[in-house]
């Protein structure tokens, strides 16, 4: 008799990834519209193309962009003809406008007509990038990090831990330790937004603000110390989960009120 054959365990199935924000690049210059891409798209963005101002309002209306990058000159309708028609129709997204060097007045008409934020070629990558990401920040609902002070001052819990923001303290199992500014603002963070992924770089920005440019690892080593403090050493059970490739996750069932 030939043994029983013992099935083979289902994989975990694989973590779900944040919806990637979409950025609609509003450029008629087929290089400058090739290297945005190539950014946006490194930074974790999807990008919608379009070369000509007069398809770019309706464009924007049937896609709903997170954000729109829109040139001044465009053929068809100028950037200018195209915000005004945005915010015409009652549509808030932000728009980040592309000027010409020198010409302030492209600035200025800009914003006068509702444009959020410019930036003025040739421009960096990290300029750039930081414009798009507080836009986006600002353009993104209260959440901990805006939150009235009276509740962000408020105790709570996390995995049994109690954390008080007054005193920069977190007390489990009878003891007490202190926490750094940046620990509590992430603990914040991931308690009032439980069981949502949160990437590496909205935790940067979060917390070490726009200006930051240094390396993930600096996050990686804090939540380290976070663990530590929470007692959280039992890898099947963890409270701040790691999800691969994109950030960090705070366990719905640790989350008290």
């Amino acid at each position: 008799m030939s043994p029983c054959r013992v099935p083979k365990p289902n994989p975990p199935p694989e973590p779900v990834k944040p919806a990637a924000q979409r950025i609609l690049v509003v450029e008629d210059d087929a290089h400058i519209a090739l290297g945005l891409r190539e950014v946006l798209s490194g930074e974790g963005f999807e990008v919608l193309p379009c070369a000509r101002g007069d398809l770019a309002v309706d464009l924007c209306t049937q896609q709903n962009p997170d954000l729109v990058l829109l040139d001044v000159m465009l053929p068809g309708l100028s950037g200018y003809d195209v915000c005004r028609q945005l915010r015409g129709r009652g549509c808030h997204t932000p728009i980040l406008m592309l000027t010409a060097k020198g010409q302030e007045l492209d600035k200025v008409v800009g914003l006068q007509i509702g444009a959020d934020d410019y930036v003025t070629k040739p421009f960096g990558v990290r300029e750039l990038v930081a414009r798009i990401q507080a836009l986006l920040r600002r353009a993104r609902p209260q959440s901990a990090a805006t939150a009235p002070a009276a509740s962000a001052d408020a105790p709570f819990e996390i995995a049994g831990a109690t954390i008080n923001p007054r005193t920069f303290e977190l007390s489990r199992d009878g003891s007490t330790c202190e926490l750094t500014a940046r620990e509590l603002q992430l603990l914040q963070l991931f308690h009032a937004r439980a069981g949502e992924v949160l990437s590496r770089d909205h935790l940067l920005n979060e917390v070490w603000g726009h200006g930051y440019y240094g390396t993930t690892r600096t996050l990686d080593q804090v939540i380290v110390q976070l663990r530590r403090k929470l007692g959280d050493t039992a890898a099947p059970h963890r409270i701040l989960l790691t999800v691969h490739g994109v950030g960090y996750r705070l366990s719905k069932s640790h989350r008290s009120p």
